[in-house]
């Protein structure tokens, strides 16, 4: 195996303590306190990880992440920044950072930071993740695949909810065991209870042999329980008894099969407005909402569609193959209502339609009334990443019921950061008052 390295730049060299926590994480310690000494290291030996101390006094710590990416485009890169420095973490994420530790910190804090940072390069291939947006809920659903707590993950259809269920997954210490999704609407009502926990020969007419349940094929690792919103009533109250026992009895036995399992929950739907029409049990609600993730659709992550459409080519064509200047601009106006799955669709219907190489906006074959952007202004890109920010600060806000220091933990930054990106909301037209 080759030697991974982390570069370390920083004023001073890290202590005994924190060497031997990333030799734990095999990588080589790579330490300099130069910046040119820094950027020749990335050059020579292709650091995986660069840790930049924002006390090196040399250049601003935004500016010198933005060159560290420029130099050593395939490095991920974590900030070590005082407990004060919440707004330079937030602009060091903003510009290319994975993440950052508030210093001082503990070797235990750095492995873990390490770990996801490995799973963020490494998780799910097909995972596209570029605009802001997204990746901020993959930092977020990094940090809970740490845990072993139930995720609630909601999103429009076709946004890719199973696969950020799998990028959990994969980032997580059950990584090298099953992961088990189950879509509860596509299987039928009289089917689902025996295909979730299984059921003994006899228990039913038809029930020819034993067969084990989903929950019990999943022990060890995770289960996907995509489309909850369409289970049953009575199904919700035998799943809550499994979710608190963390035990599973097959249909036609009395034996208690003992569980070690995470569950990850997805819905198209708002979970708490079905709880309030009494359509979902507010107990297996709770049960479920540990840790809730909302996978933003596609057209609030505009930055991820291009990535997307060429990943589909490379996935059902030829890479030879490409987009003419107006299908990009035709693929970034449109709304996309059916989301990724829509994408993927399009993508592979316009490799069948293209007559050469380059795949033409008709090729793409969208509704007439899509009306495409001749040009696309460096401004109005601007203005998509300002709206996507400041959308996902107000979910954050929203959900938190306008409780400012939950808010800014769950983003990364200080109080005092939060107030300042409140006051650029508000002058962006946005009515945070409304949020209780």
């Amino acid at each position: 195996m080759d030697q991974k390295h982390l570069l370390w730049l920083a004023p001073e060299q890290p202590s005994r303590e924190i060497e031997l926590a990333i030799n734990d994480e095999q990588y080589q310690l790579l330490y300099t306190d130069s910046i040119p000494d820094a950027i020749g290291y990335c050059l020579s030996y292709q650091p995986e990880l660069v840790l930049i101390d924002a006390q090196q006094a040399q250049m601003n710590l935004v500016d010198l992440v933005k060159l560290v990416k420029r130099t050593h485009q395939g490095g991920q890169i974590i900030t070590l920044v005082e407990s004060n420095q919440g707004e330079l973490a937030s602009q060091s994420l903003n510009n290319g950072a994975v993440d950052f530790l508030l210093k001082p910190f503990f070797a235990d804090q750095l492995k873990l930071t390490i770990r996801n940072a490995d799973s963020m390069k490494h998780g799910v291939s097909d995972l596209i993740a570029v605009s802001l947006k997204s990746q901020q809920v993959l930092r977020l659903a990094n940090r809970a695949a740490q845990t072993s707590a139930s995720v609630l993950i909601m999103g429009e259809s076709g946004t890719g909810k199973e696969k950020l269920a799998n990028f959990i997954h994969q980032s997580s210490p059950r990584a090298d065991k099953p992961f088990i999704a189950v879509n509860c609407a596509a299987i039928p009502e009289n089917m689902l209870e025996s295909m979730l926990f299984g059921y003994n020969k006899g228990a039913f007419t038809g029930a020819v042999a034993q067969q084990a349940g989903k929950f019990e094929l999943a022990n060890g690792g995770t289960i996907l329980l995509d489309e909850i919103t369409e289970l049953p009533l009575e199904l919700q109250a035998k799943l809550l008894r499994v979710l608190q026992e963390r035990e599973v009895e097959r249909l036609g036995s009395h034996q208690r099969i003992k569980l070690d399992i995470r569950v990850i929950a997805a819905c198209n739907k708002p979970l708490r407005e079905q709880v309030e029409k009494g359509l979902f049990r507010e107990d297996l609600f709770y049960r479920l909402d540990v840790l809730p993730l909302m996978w933003p659709a596609l057209r609030d992550r505009s930055d991820d569609i291009l990535p997307l459409a060429k990943y589909f080519i490379a996935k059902y064509g030829d890479e030879k193959f490409h987009f003419s200047q107006q299908a990009e601009q035709l693929m970034y106006s449109y709304h996309w209502p059916g989301n990724v799955r829509e994408l993927e669709n399009v993508v592979q219907r316009a490799l069948v339609m293209a007559r050469g190489v380059e795949i033409q906006a008709a090729d793409l074959n969208l509704p007439e009334n899509v009306k495409a952007l001749t040009t696309t202004s460096a401004s109005q890109l601007k203005h998509s990443k300002k709206q996507a920010e400041f959308d996902y600060i107000y979910d954050l806000l929203s959900r938190f019921k306008g409780h400012r220091t939950q808010t800014a933990e769950a983003l990364g930054v200080s109080t005092r950061a939060l107030r300042y990106k409140i006051a650029a909301m508000r002058e962006y037209g946005m009515d945070i008052d409304a949020i209780a």
